[in-house]
């Protein structure tokens, strides 16, 4: 079956959403949402997609980023960002008001972009996309293709943590992976219905070192939370488009662990 572009309806707007599905045919499948990093629904979040719908679910990517926020976090705007952040305190990025200052210290080309990563990084904004994640599920549920009791998300970096985050806000979701992603509010863990499976990288101490109270409160809650850290590897370290990060050990290691996650939940 060949690929779509379609537009999900949001309850503040369309969303732009690509779907892979599996080449044969016959009876409903089990669906995965694949939530893109910083970068957007790229080359590489297609192929993830195009990954599953090989092992037979049909794969959905949405863009969160539909319209402005597209426009100004290309990237070769993010490259520039980086530049910037390579001289700021290492957890700039995790303060929107912190980031706010030190946009308005920045040259007058890189504050747009700068004040587009507060946005996209603030709680506020961040819950608004779990809601239109949701609205993704709930598209995907609606599909004559689609199981929708078996439904699933994995997210990389700012799409980790937006596949926690939907964790919370979808009791139906049966399995959420978070690739190096930020924890969702800890407050919210009890919502989580999912079982949840964490991949993270040692070099990436910002995020990696926080994996512990998640853990501490998904098991308070009750809830399933399965973690892996990886030795060696950097953030980003499943992402074979970008040398400088991707490790190939920890990928080729990576890919089958999240199969037998989703294949225990989602196909069984």
């Amino acid at each position: 079956m060949p690929d779509r572009e379609v537009h999900v309806r949001t309850a503040q707007r369309e969303i732009d959403c690509f779907l892979a599905f599996p080449e044969a045919k016959g009876g409903k499948r089990p669906a995965v949402v694949v939530i893109h990093e910083i970068f957007g629904p790229d080359a590489h979040i297609r192929d993830v997609a195009h990954r599953f719908a090989a092992e037979g679910y049909v794969a959905a990517a949405p863009n969160l980023f539909t319209g402005e926020l597209q426009h100004l976090l290309t990237p070769a705007n993010i490259g520039l960002a980086m530049q910037s952040f390579a001289q700021a305190p290492p957890d700039l990025r995790r303060d929107p008001a912190k980031l706010a200052e030190f946009a308005a210290t920045q040259p007058p080309d890189r504050r747009p972009i700068l004040e587009a990563f507060g946005r996209v990084s603030s709680p506020p904004v961040q819950a608004e996309f779990a809601q239109e994640l949701l609205a993704v599920t709930r598209y995907l549920r609606s599909l004559p293709e689609v199981d929708g009791h078996r439904v699933g998300s994995v997210g990389f970096c700012f799409g980790g943590a937006m596949s926690a985050r939907l964790a919370t806000v979808d009791p139906d979701l049966r399995a959420a992976v978070i690739f190096y992603g930020q924890n969702p509010p800890l407050d919210d863990v009890p919502k989580i219905r999912a079982d949840v499976l964490g991949l993270y990288g040692s070099e990436d101490p910002g995020i990696t070192a926080t994996v512990p109270q998640l853990a501490a409160a998904m098991k308070a809650a009750g809830r399933s939370f399965d973690y892996h850290v990886y030795p060696g590897a950097k953030h980003a370290f499943f992402n074979d488009t970008r040398p400088s990060n991707y490790h190939a050990d920890s990928a080729k290691d990576a890919w089958p662990r999240i199969l037998r996650f989703f294949d225990a939940r989602l196909k069984a």
